[in-house]
């Protein structure tokens, strides 16, 4: 968490930093998920850490998290919609800041025939590079997830999947 110190004061340029980091957690969740998994180095650092599932799955480096990626969301049976809002994002004069999203995920997983539903909050870590802000802990903690069948629901169609 940053130097520990208090937060930078809101400033206008301080406003130009808070925005570039949201777009760092905005292409964070669009590669995850487009299966892009590999191109999350643009956006994460190489020791960067991550506790998904109040911890249930952590890793100690990018290399871990992309693996865990390819082997658990990287089929075409596994749609995922993540959308994280209400940003509280603190920078740091060290050069590194914290964020807390709400997050929204919806998980469709074909080969199963279940639907995911939930919510929670990430905490992040983020540090400011030559190549812009960059996550260097990602996380998040459950509010609620519920897992329900597809079968048996009358008119329930998948009309598109675009990894098949």
């Amino acid at each position: 968490m940053g130097d520990m110190s208090e937060p930078l004061p809101v400033t206008p340029e301080l406003l130009v930093e808070i925005e570039l980091i949201k777009r760092c957690k905005f292409a964070y969740l669009r590669l995850v998920d487009q299966h892009r998994f590999d191109d999350l180095a643009s956006v994460m650092t190489d020791d960067c850490t991550a506790a998904y599932s109040d911890g249930t799955y952590s890793f100690e480096d990018l290399a871990g998290i992309i693996a865990f990626l390819h082997e658990n969301m990287g089929r075409p049976e596994f749609l995922s919609s993540h959308a994280c809002h209400h940003p509280e994002i603190d920078v740091f004069a060290d050069g590194t800041a914290t964020g807390v999203w709400k997050l929204e995920d919806q998980v469709i997983i074909t080969d199963f025939g279940v639907n995911l539903r939930g919510a929670a909050f990430y905490e992040d870590r983020y540090v400011k590079t030559g190549d812009g802000w960059k996550l260097s802990h990602t996380g998040y903690t459950r509010t609620y997830e519920e897992i329900h069948p597809r079968t048996g629901i009358e008119g329930l169609n998948l009309s598109t999947n675009g990894f098949r």
